[in-house]
């Protein structure tokens, strides 16, 4: 299902789900809820809840061995593409706890609310924005109080007499955004940048959200991976929303995630955010068991100039006024062609690494039979994302030359990729369980490995072998392992 924009042909859009992944690779299957993944990913070590012992913390999750690889290989994924590929886009690492006047000048302070209401009969709180029918989620009933506003930017107080010292309130950042806006004059400067140009930033970011939940979806705690791109205020800016808009699907395709399962929704006017003049959210289907599958993967907005404006010292309002009494620079750009000086103007297209590493882990997620009728889940990761690339598995363990080859077939590896030794159990349930967190190659070591330098490489997908020379193995492994392929990035408009 491909859902088009109102302003755009279907034609237009169809060719951002082509092209730019099936390459031959195998039919990605999506988990049939979210379930599902919550039960793999404790099972195998991707996420545990927080602070278990202590009977856990609400949508507090800690990432485990397998999952914080996974997270990694998505952010230098994200990195690679939009940093080291393109020739336009430098990156930073901002502070979490900016000085309190960004989020007075960025509207956070005075905007950055939910809607609450309370359920007079269960005494249950809400969002107002997601009831269903006026009926009250854990009860049923309809007996809500008035809505109110609630803050969800998470407050800490710095210095040794916070408490005595109302100056010393601080925010966590709610988003990394805003650390790129206070930057893009060092950024600009510093690396001779002309306009267009553009900032990106992982990070992590934290939201009081009143009604958390759905596992990693909507967490307090979450991490960004948010890119600001700086444009004249003259520029096509509808376009530029298309266009990355376009580059994202073909990245998020790169990952493995299959297109049926994306959904491009033109945020209307009356929900627009109040820097933005257009948005588009990319959607994924994260419930597909529902009759409303849809949820936020990420979103593309032309924030205007809305940010740089805010945070400069020369911007006037309609009144010839100062909006900003506090800031000591002006974050205008000058451009030397025109002569002119002007706020540029921003498309930004904001990820999250909690929700793609979801998406990922739902459309990689599948089940087989094997030969005995066994039901046998296969997490059909793209190689670049797979926590672990190959396993080396001996037949034998009770076979010290076996398992010394073995071994030193790992040592091997170990500094080109992510490889492990495992010989915790029979080669069938060794295999079943790589193939479970997503290992692309088991490697195995058995008697007649001894006498002609070779193994088996067993392909998690197919679950095909093939005998290979140890001498070629690493440079088999790596053609093997290639990421599905990007289109090259097309030129900005």
């Amino acid at each position: 299902m491909i859902r088009v924009y109102p302003r755009k042909s279907a034609a237009y859009f169809a060719k951002c789900f082509t092209n730019h992944r099936n390459f031959g690779n195998p039919v990605f299957v999506a988990a049939p809820n979210i379930d599902t993944i919550v039960s793999l990913a404790k099972r195998r070590g991707f996420v545990f809840p927080s602070s278990e012992v202590y009977g856990g913390l609400g949508s507090a999750w800690d990432y485990g061995p397998l999952g914080v690889e996974l997270c990694n290989n998505v952010k230098q994924s994200w990195w690679r593409w939009l940093v080291y590929e393109r020739d336009d886009i430098d990156g930073i690492d901002s502070s979490i706890i900016l000085n309190r006047l960004v989020w007075k000048y960025s509207g956070h302070e005075a905007t950055f609310n939910d809607w609450l209401i309370d359920c007079r009969k269960c005494k249950g709180r809400f969002r107002a924005d997601k009831i269903v029918d006026n009926k009250c989620p854990s009860c049923g009933a309809s007996d809500w109080t008035e809505a109110r506003p609630f803050n969800t930017m998470l407050q800490t107080k710095l210095g040794a007499v916070a408490d005595d010292d109302p100056t010393a309130l601080a925010y966590l950042r709610p988003e990394t955004a805003q650390g790129i806006f206070i930057n893009f004059l060092n950024v600009q400067t510093t690396m001779r940048r002309k306009l267009p140009f553009g900032i990106a930033q992982v990070g992590k970011s934290f939201r009081n959200e009143v009604t958390p939940g759905n596992f990693i979806l909507r967490t307090r705690e979450f991490e960004q991976m948010e890119m600001e791109y700086f444009v004249s205020p003259s520029a096509e800016h509808t376009k530029l929303v298309d266009y990355w808009v376009e580059q994202y699907l073909e990245w998020f395709g790169s990952l493995g995630i299959g297109r049926d399962n994306l959904y491009l929704y033109e945020v209307p006017k009356e929900e627009l955010a109040h820097y933005s003049k257009r948005t588009v959210d990319i959607m994924y289907k994260y419930f597909p068991e529902r009759e409303k599958p849809w949820e936020e993967l990420m979103g593309i907005a032309w924030r205007t100039d809305f940010d740089l404006g805010t945070h400069s010292k020369n911007r006037l309002d309609e009144e010839g006024k100062r909006i900003n009494a506090d800031s000591t620079e002006d974050l205008s750009y000058f451009d030397e062609p025109t002569k002119q000086r002007f706020y540029p103007h921003v498309i930004e297209p904001a990820a999250g690494v909690n929700r793609t590493v979801l998406a990922v882990l739902m459309d990689a997620y599948s089940e087989t039979k094997n030969d005995k009728g066994e039901t046998r889940v296969i997490l059909k990761l793209s190689p670049q994302l797979a926590p672990i690339k190959a396993a080396i598995l001996p037949l034998a363990k009770n076979k010290p030359e076996i398992v010394g080859m073995a071994k030193a077939i790992k040592r091997s590896l170990q500094p080109l990729l992510r490889a492990v030794y495992d010989d915790t159990g029979g080669i069938g349930k060794l295999y079943a369980r790589q193939d479970e967190i997503g290992t692309p190659f088991c490697i195995t070591v058995d008697h007649q490995s001894l006498e002609d330098e070779a193994v088996t490489v067993r392909d998690r997908d197919t679950w095909e072998q093939e005998r290979i020379k140890v001498t070629e193995l690493a440079e088999h492994l790596q053609k093997r392992l290639k990421p599905y392929p990007i289109p090259p990035p097309a030129e900005p408009i």
